[in-house]
């Protein structure tokens, strides 16, 4: 761990975990329960009815365990990440850009996964993932996972678009209507976009960028900047933005293009030819958990099946669970989230944090890390 830590050169720096005897490694058995668990989410990931009196999982879970839920929506995964290291929080729903992160810092303890029920009902393709495991212990409870689509109009975009070459190369003839992911993530789309369209570059793994490989990706990105009329990471934006036509293509998540859907506006998503950058979140337990015994209940209980279909479906999102394609609400969730289709996901280069050492493969190369990423992101922006 002290390796990969020296490895992943973060601006808030490595060593906050360890092995302080609250956490750090995983347990053999858990005990009673603490009677209260504190929580980092998503929006949507922990919902107890305040927001729709109808979506309510927390409120069943406090009945059932005796631990009372305290939540706090992050967002972004740089929030997570630091509200992580306050040591305030016993577990957060981490994507691939913080989880590499947190195990790293020490931020982040193992888990048991023989402690969590459910886990055996995970999809394999799931487990033991880079950006999950470490050394072949499991760093948290997938959640759910999801691709980053191409989404556009179809009364403004024709012909219709197969290719991220509509949003990069060609984003010009979109000019001041083109939308993009605000992260420093997103240099990965354009990365993956690069495999192809200039396979001299050498790139195998849109997260294992050399210094060269990451140049080209930030100059193709400053190239698309002069068409961005938006970046979000508020979807309600992006929706609004679709809706009203100052965005007519970009990159979108399934759950928008829904949405988008049902307001009446003219879009469509697709997975392009290139396949795509995504998410898989992971249920993590804080190394200095200070309620471990409920953080382990809550892992058990946000993955079993019925209430994995209710944050899959809500959210918008394929559940990590199998068995909770059978208690959808919708008998087509499943399939309109590709659940278990993996060959669909073998197209998805999940979210993964950049580290020095090259995920790759490479030995004798030192790549960009996620500190780097951060700053060539700024540039971007200007």
């Amino acid at each position: 761990m002290a390796a990969v830590c020296a490895l992943l050169l973060t601006a808030a720096g490595c060593g906050s975990g360890g092995d302080d005897g609250k956490g750090g490694h995983a347990p053999d058995t858990l005990g009673k329960g603490e009677g209260e668990v504190n929580i980092i989410a998503w929006a949507g990931y922990a919902e107890d009815g305040s927001n729709d009196p109808e979506v309510d999982w927390v409120h069943p879970f406090e009945k059932k365990t005796g631990c009372q839920v305290h939540t706090k929506t992050a967002g972004t995964s740089d929030e997570m990440v630091s509200l992580m290291k306050t040591g305030q929080y016993d577990t957060v729903s981490a994507s691939g850009d913080a989880t590499l992160r947190l195990i790293a810092s020490g931020d982040a303890a193992p888990v048991n996964t023989k402690l969590v029920p459910h886990y055996k009902d995970i999809f394999p393709a799931l487990k033991q993932q880079p950006f999950n495991s470490r050394d072949g212990r499991m760093y948290g409870i997938p959640h759910g996972r999801g691709a980053n689509l191409l989404m556009y109009r179809t009364d403004k975009v024709r012909p219709a678009p197969d290719s991220w070459r509509a949003v990069f190369d060609d984003a010009a003839r979109y000019d001041g209507h083109v939308t993009a992911y605000d992260s420093p993530i997103y240099i990965a789309d354009a990365a993956l976009y690069l495999m192809r369209a200039e396979p001299s570059l050498g790139i195998k793994n849109p997260y294992a960028l050399d210094r060269k490989q990451l140049d080209a990706a930030v100059a193709l990105l400053k190239k698309q900047h002069k068409a961005v009329g938006e970046y979000w990471s508020d979807y309600q934006k992006e929706i609004t933005a679709f809706k009203g036509g100052d965005s007519v293509i970009g990159t979108t998540w399934q759950v928008i293009a829904n949405l988008t859907r049902d307001e009446k506006a003219p879009v469509k998503a697709v997975l392009p030819k290139e396949g795509a950058t995504g998410w898989s979140d992971t249920w993590m337990v804080s190394s200095k958990a200070d309620h471990p015994n409920c953080a382990y209940k809550w892992l058990d209980w946000i993955v079993s099946p019925k209430v994995n279909a209710q944050v899959a479906e809500y959210f918008g999102e394929a559940p990590s669970n199998r068995k909770a394609c059978a208690e959808t609400s919708d008998p087509d969730h499943c399939a309109v989230f590709h659940a278990d289709d993996e060959k669909y996901f073998r197209r998805v280069h999940f979210w993964t944090t950049p580290i020095k050492q090259c995920l790759d493969g490479r030995k004798n190369t030192d790549c960009t890390d996620y500190a780097q990423w951060t700053r060539a992101w700024t540039e971007v922006k200007g």
